[in-house]
């Protein structure tokens, strides 16, 4: 009876342990993020309002967090009085948000912000940099976008996507092969450094020695002949 209670007691342990651990799914990503989060990175902002179309100010540059239902323009606002609204900017046919809106429902550390038009802001999704720059030495870890070096993304959108559990496992399986190819190589150099002290045991020619050196550098004198007619002495 003890076993069979054991047994039964495993079995209730391991799928929570599994679900404790995380598969990667993205019921579980998403509970590391508000839920209006991805709603708003995928929508499409100034364009017209279709319930306004005829209003000087048709634009729709807003967005609910508490209905998600789209971007809205500021006659929609009527309707959305005690609702968390947040308007949304343009900077270079990119969409914008001034950090002090958008800081005050998300953490934005380790995103790289602007000041644009003497107001600091946030990017919402990636921009892609098709060279980066000479000198660059930090870049977005998901788009390779030229940053300062106490950044690690460059809009919301990468923050998301480079924090995410199936982004940080591939990274770091990624890792792991660099360091193992490495590693490989490494080894790689060592064995062939000791093949080639193997081959250089052969012996070779030996330095000059004294002797040596004396008699390849030894020159010819000069030749020294008798004297010509000097006084002959007779006996």
């Amino acid at each position: 009876m003890i076993d069979i209670d054991q047994e039964t007691t495993v079995r209730e342990i391991k799928p929570k342990s599994r679900r404790i651990m995380g598969g990667g799914g993205p019921e579980e990503e998403d509970l590391k993020w508000p839920p209006w989060l991805r709603p708003m990175l995928q929508t499409s902002f100034f364009v017209q309002c279709k319930l306004h179309a005829d209003a000087h100010k048709s634009e729709c540059n807003m967005y609910c967090l508490d209905c998600m239902n789209g971007a809205l323009c500021s006659l929609c606002l009527a309707y959305h009085k005690d609702h968390r609204t947040i308007q949304i900017r343009r900077s270079s046919y990119h969409d914008v948000i001034r950090v002090s809106e958008i800081q005050k429902y998300l953490d934005i550390s380790r995103i790289q912000t602007y000041i644009i038009n003497s107001a600091r802001i946030v990017f919402l999704n990636e921009r892609p940099q098709p060279r980066p720059g000479k000198g660059v030495t930090n870049t977005c870890q998901v788009c390779h976008r030229s940053l300062l070096d106490s950044f690690s993304f460059c809009s919301l959108g990468c923050k998301i996507n480079g924090t995410s559990i199936n982004v940080m496992r591939k990274k770091q399986m990624r890792k792991e092969t660099e360091d193992g190819s490495d590693a490989e190589s490494l080894n790689g150099v060592s064995n062939g450094s000791k093949k080639s002290k193997v081959q250089s045991f052969t012996p070779s020619t030996p330095p000059p020695t004294a002797v040596n050196y004396r008699t390849g550098k030894r020159r010819k004198g000069v030749p020294h002949r008798a004297p010509m007619g000097g006084p002959i002495i007779q006996y």
